[in-house]
Order: structure tokens, then C-alpha cells, then sequence
């Protein structure tokens, strides 16, 4: 399936309107642009959390966004840990609210449990 594109339309739509004020009035006319988008905060950067050494007695929480099929796709990784890595706990959770939205409840969790986290995002 094509996207459609409307901005060359747009494009053209703004230069006809200038064009048409600027002849239609005779002289110059000044027009003032400005940047909606603001200025975005500096980046921190930020160290990865450390990878231990084995995943042997470790608790892996496996947290769904809700987003498409997360849950399948994660459901799919438990059952592979519990076939193939026995000794490894999983626990299949759903994040309140949208990928982006905190869930303290859950990191405390987590945090209580001393586990690791895989968190399904998609795309």
C-alpha cells in the first residue's frame, strides 16, 4: 500500500498564496516564520545496567506494554526458558498505562525480588 504525501500540495498551496499577495497588493510584503517545535532538552547519557554473569537462580520479569502481540511474543519466551533453562524463574507482567508511562508498583517489585527485567516495546 502507497503513503500518500500531501506536502507537495501544501508546498504549492503557501507559494500560490504568497505569490498571489504579493502581486495582489504590489508591493513586498515581510513574513515572519516561526519554529513551533521549542528547544528540546539536552541528553543524558546514561550507563547500561550490568549484565551478570548467569542467568542460573535469577528471576527474569517479563513485562508487556500492550502492545501488538507483546504478550504472545512473551509468553513464547517463557516457554523457552522453562524448557531450556530450568533453573531460570520467569514472571509474565503488564505494565499499567502506555510504554512510556511509570509504573513504580512493578519496578518495586522487581527491585524487592532482585530480578531482570526484558520489556516487550515492539516495532
Amino acid at each position: 500500500m502507497k503513503k500518500r504525501t500531501h506536502w507537495p500540495f501544501t508546498v504549492m498551496s503557501l507559494a500560490a498564496s504568497l505569490l498571489i499577495a504579493y502581486t495582489s497588493y504590489g508591493e513586498e510584503v515581510k513574513i515572519t516564520v516561526v519554529n513551533p517545535t521549542g528547544f528540546p532538552p539536552p541528553i543524558e547519557r546514561k550507563a547500561l545496567a550490568p549484565r551478570p554473569a548467569s542467568l542460573d537462580g535469577k528471576t527474569i520479569y517479563l513485562v508487556d506494554v500492550l502492545f501488538n502481540n507483546g504478550d504472545v511474543f512473551l509468553q513464547q519466551m517463557q516457554n523457552w526458558f522453562t524448557q531450556n533453562m530450568p533453573t531460570v524463574k520467569t514472571i509474565y507482567r503488564q505494565k499499567k498505562g502506555i510504554y512510556a508511562a511509570d509504573d513504580p508498583d512493578l519496578w518495586k517489585e522487581i527491585k524487592a525480588k532482585n530480578g531482570l527485567m526484558v520489556m516487550a516495546i515492539g516495532h
